[in-house]
């Protein structure tokens, strides 16, 4: 392996920490968010005072607790990708798209971690998509050369890295 090789191998590297990162700032920017709401929801709970209208009250508060468990499954949800997060290893090298590649084709780039939406690094644009996910299933297994057919969109991997 010659000098070239190895900055592209860290330059590539390189991108997958940033976009690694950026899958950490958008999960825990989720985290925040939900927790937050489960903290409101518990306030409006304890701030609750019992009013003379005895049914609206409890109905008031039915209400509440369906929000707590609705907010409770989703930092369950959340924990969960999390996670799953953090069982990526960037530095691991693959021929093949694996969970932590980085695909780049000729319609568009993806990273396969979480779903995340579109992250840019270095002007580069890229996807961050879950491997469970139908372009994610695709993706898995393939390697630089293939094609790959979604829905209508046909188009090639250029590079996995």
């Amino acid at each position: 392996m010659g000098l070239y090789d190895l900055k592209i191998m860290k330059n590539n590297t390189e991108i997958k920490q940033q976009l690694l990162k950026s899958c950490e700032t958008f999960i825990q920017k989720r985290l925040s968010n939900v927790q937050h709401n489960i903290a409101e929801v518990q306030e409006a709970l304890t701030s609750e005072t019992k009013s003379t209208a005895g049914d609206k009250h409890e109905t008031g508060r039915a209400m509440l607790q369906l929000e707590r468990e609705k907010f409770g499954v989703q930092l369950s949800e959340v924990n969960l990708v999390k996670q799953a997060l953090s069982k990526i290893n960037v530095l691991k090298q693959s021929d093949a798209v694996c969970l932590g590649s980085a695909i780049i084709t000729d319609a568009s780039n993806y990273f396969i971690a979480i779903s995340a939406g579109e992250i840019e690094v270095d002007e580069t644009k890229y996807f961050a998509i879950a491997p469970n996910t139908p372009i994610g299933q695709l993706l898995l297994s393939k390697r630089s050369g293939d094609s790959v057919k979604f829905r209508t969109q046909k188009f090639t991997i250029l590079n996995v890295f």
